[in-house]
């Protein structure tokens, strides 16, 4: 399969379609967005349409639809949760990340418990209400241990909620771990097409057990996240279409999506960064057709413009996720170049993030932030 990048299918109004095609395309574009307000949802030929040709118009559009849903939710209140990156061993080998197993030039490292529990108690003490423990696929962190792990967190914390990033499990241990009290899991699918999964994972990784997993965790009552690299190698306008469309169809509580961007010791190292507008759009598109859905900001996403995090809370984001990981360790989680916050303290951080979205008109919340259907 050849590789094709999304930009291949943007026909831009006024240079390739002429001025009254521009003018058609932009009135079919805002009545598909309207149709995905009033209906929740569009037809995969409909996505292919709206992705391939949208306009800054557009997406100013449809920014505005979704800002608005995402005030009448939550009003100006943005949820912070803080990460620890508690190891970037993995067992896997994702072309696309900086921690896969062949990198041998990432600097390994394992975050004891104590250490994890003091990264918590200085976030619970700068207002953060919610941890997220991510790690690589690192199998050193047994069931057992993630599990007692959560349950010296709910111990110390009871108001807090735990929010687990372990890439792929078993049943028998994700239900383990929600038996103990983690509250949530994030599990990117990173995108619904089978072909284009195995052009981005190794034999070994399963396309139908990666899904297989989100259903599980589903099924254990755990706040289930999903979400897909924006602009990834190899990705078409028809496979974001049948991202929106699955979706659609499993309805996360949270969507967790960012610009593809490469890492040097990949063999992606080479290639362009995903479309920083394309995600806002999509951002967008999101909350209009899953207005409850919890909304990350991404850290990707303030890494590719500066201003980026600010930007995708006015396109209808709700979340921020800054980072609690000692600074020591912080470069050695390195999924992609460049990343931000790697040298920055927590409170500064909390600090520096507060003040941005108060530049915006918006302010960070102490609160847990659950998804809720109302």
């Amino acid at each position: 399969m050849p590789m094709g990048r999304l930009s291949s299918f943007f026909s831009l109004p006024g240079i390739s379609a002429g001025k009254k095609g521009a003018v058609m395309i932009q009135e079919e574009n805002k009545q598909l967005i309207d149709k995905l307000h009033a209906q929740h949802s569009l037809t995969k030929p409909d996505w292919i349409t709206l992705i391939s040709n949208f306009t800054d118009d557009d997406r100013a559009y449809a920014a505005d639809i979704a800002r608005e849903i995402a005030q009448s939710k939550f009003g100006n209140r943005v949820f912070i949760r803080g990460i620890v990156e508690f190891s970037n061993y993995c067992k896997n080998d994702c072309l696309y990340c900086g921690i896969r197993r062949s990198n041998g030039r990432a600097q390994r490292y394992r975050l004891t418990d104590d250490e994890i529990l003091s990264c918590c108690a200085e976030g619970y003490e700068i207002g953060y209400r919610t941890f997220v423990l991510q790690s690589g696929e690192d199998m050193t962190y047994t069931a057992d241990r993630i599990a007692a792990l959560v349950r010296r967190i709910k111990a110390d914390f009871p108001d807090c909620a735990v929010t687990l990033s372990l890439g792929e499990r078993e049943y028998d241990e994700l239900k383990q771990m929600k038996e103990a009290g983690a509250d949530r899991y994030l599990l990117r699918h990173e995108t619904a097409n089978q072909q284009h999964y195995e052009l981005l994972h190794p034999a070994a990784m399963s396309f139908s057990h990666r899904m297989r997993c989100l259903h599980d965790l589903k099924a254990l009552g755990y706040q289930t996240g999903a979400g897909m690299m924006i602009g990834a190698p190899y990705q078409t306008a028809e496979h974001l279409a049948e991202d929106m469309l699955f979706l659609r169809e499993f309805e996360p509580h949270m969507i967790g999506m960012g610009p593809f961007l490469p890492h040097q010791d990949t063999p992606f190292a080479k290639e362009p960064k995903g479309s920083y507008e394309l995600t806002l759009f999509l951002l967008s598109l999101c909350r209009i057709m899953l207005p409850n859905v919890l909304l990350p900001a991404t850290t990707a996403l303030g890494t590719i413009h500066p201003l980026g995090r600010e930007q995708g809370i006015l396109a209808g984001a709700n979340v921020i996720m800054p980072n609690l990981s000692p600074t020591a360790v912080r470069k050695k989680y390195m999924l992609y170049d460049n990343k931000i916050c790697t040298e920055d303290r927590s409170a500064d951080c909390r600090f520096c993030l507060h003040q941005r979205m108060k530049a915006i008109g918006y302010e960070i919340t102490v609160a847990r932030g659950d998804y809720s259907d109302d």
